[in-house]
């Protein structure tokens, strides 16, 4: 290729979801509302599972660091598609789009490996309670989660680092609304074999081997639960698992179809869409999911709002 078309890229277009007011302006009152009840949900998950002592439990911790996770790499990404909804001139850095990569990679892996935890974690409460103290101690939960973050930047590291060395000669104009590693690939004008050899591996090694875990995890889960002869008993073991199972389904779903598919196959339209759902929707759905289906969180709120008002009413 001659060397005049390679030109220094120094920011890039997002295509969004509209070029048309009458279609960005409810977009953006609709995702403006997701996103100020992703940030109270999340945070009010976090603030609570700290300030009661009764939620300071291996489950809630890893709770408190799912919704951090959430809140996130919501705000990675929703603030910079807020403004571009109501901008003229869609466009965010080279360095800009770099950080938003590097953040959303990096958390959503983050949080496949948490979801792996949590799954761990009722596979040792429900099959070896009397192991699950010394298993799930307070040093282990929190290397776990170390483990988890420090995993998500690492391959994130490196899919950022190949993505942004290739050169951009074809066109700075990226057909989505943020900027995924997908994209990014299609404008490149060096070979991008390497990069796409590398987000097929990596995210195919974390998402399949979590996926993995949570899956044996569950049927160990289920093989013991059988095995309890109360009814009441295997009602209760089954309540502990559900939020977590939706959470789950939820979130890998989209990101299996998203990322396990060879480029070709690539429909921006549909990639935005799924887009939507575990980078907006998502984040929202997962407090009220594990609050609204946790008796313990569920308790921990209603004396947190009693407490409220008795010294409310005491003043």
């Amino acid at each position: 290729m001659p060397e005049e078309n390679h030109t220094a890229v120094t920011e890039f277009i997002l295509l969004g979801f509209s070029d048309r007011l009458e279609v960005e302006l409810p977009l953006f009152g609709l995702f403006l509302l997701i996103y100020i009840t992703t940030l109270v949900g999340n945070a009010g998950i976090i603030v609570l599972v700290w300030l009661n002592a009764c939620l300071h439990s291996p489950m809630s911790y890893f709770l408190s660091n799912l919704s951090f996770l959430d809140l996130s790499y919501s705000s990675a990404i929703a603030p910079k598609m807020l403004l571009n909804l109501l901008a003229q001139r869609k466009t965010i850095s080279f360095f800009g789009c770099a950080t938003q990569m590097f953040l959303f990679a990096a958390l959503a892996d983050a949080e496949c490996l948490i979801l792996a935890v949590m799954a761990y974690d009722r596979y040792v409460a429900i099959c070896h309670p009397l192991l699950y103290t010394i298993t799930m101690s307070r040093r282990a939960c929190a290397f776990m989660v170390a483990g988890a973050y420090l995993s998500g930047v690492l391959t994130s590291l490196v899919h950022t680092s190949f993505v942004f060395t290739l050169s951009f000669c074809v066109s700075n104009t990226i057909n989505h609304f943020f900027c995924d590693i997908p994209p990014p690939l299609e404008l490149s004008c060096s070979k991008t074999h390497v990069s796409e050899v590398l987000l097929f591996t990596l995210c195919g090694f974390i998402q399949t081997s979590t996926f993995l875990i949570i899956i044996i995890s569950y049927a160990c889960i289920l093989g013991t639960i059988l095995q309890f002869h109360a009814a009441e008993s295997r009602h209760k073991a089954f309540s502990t698992c559900t939020s977590h199972l939706m959470a789950v389904g939820l979130f890998y779903g989209s990101l299996l179809f998203t990322y396990l598919r060879p480029s070709s196959s690539y429909s921006p339209d549909t990639d935005k869409i799924i887009a939507v759902f575990y980078t907006v929707v998502f984040p929202m759905l997962n407090p009220m999911i594990y609050s609204l289906r946790n008796k313990e969180v569920m308790e921990a709120l209603r004396r947190s709002i009693e407490k409220r008002v008795f010294s409310q009413t005491l003043t």
